[in-house]
């Protein structure tokens, strides 16, 4: 399980070698603007089933969604005058949306709920990411499941060493400065409901 440690000066290097990697269907552990995340083609089935055989996930779980603008977003989910105005405000950021999905991606991902949670994460390097990307990519954190998620680099590394199912590599940023998971919000009801802080 290889890791790459980035940096200002290699930050272009990390972005393509994660993309080709990405495109060929693996599994990356990626620092976000919330905690380490498990990223991978969201289009792949093949790439998701080895997402949850590395997270020991069951697939009753439904697993978010990052994506790149609103555009994509709309594609994914049925969005209607209201949300979006309310999306403009809070995206790009920390906040984990869920709304009616739109039968676009594979089934998998959502555990027969008929709701997708979709976010559009503020950081540079997912965001560099998206550029040479078409595709959406999976938003859930680099942990194995019931485990807590992290924004610390050596307790992510120890979470997957020696395990039978490994992400393909690590980029290291450092420990993160936000501690915390995304918060999430219910928008198929109006008022929103807030189902984690």
């Amino acid at each position: 399980m290889p890791i790459l440690k980035v940096d200002q000066r290699n930050l272009k290097t990390i972005v393509k070698i994660t993309v080709k990697s990405i495109k060929q269907g693996e599994v990356v552990v990626c620092p976000t603007d919330t905690v380490y995340g498990l990223l991978a083609d969201a289009t792949n089935e093949k790439a998701i089933k080895k997402l949850l055989e590395i997270k020991k996930r069951r697939i009753q779980k439904p697993i978010p969604i990052f994506v790149k603008d609103l555009k994509t977003a709309k594609r994914l989910a049925q969005i209607n005058k209201n949300q979006e105005k309310f999306l403009r405000k809070v995206w790009p950021g920390k906040v984990t949306m869920v709304l009616k999905r739109k039968n676009k991606l594979p089934k998998i991902l959502f555990a027969e709920r008929k709701t997708i949670g979709l976010r559009i994460p503020k950081y540079k390097l997912v965001q560099d990411l998206f550029k040479k990307l078409n595709c959406p990519l999976t938003g859930t954190s680099a942990n194995i499941s019931g485990k807590p998620a992290s924004n610390n680099i050596k307790e992510v590394v120890l979470q997957f060493k020696g395990k039978k199912y490994q992400p393909d590599f690590i980029v290291d940023a450092g420990n993160l400065k936000s501690g915390k998971p995304s918060t999430v919000l219910d928008l198929t009801i109006w008022p929103p409901k807030i189902l984690r802080t």
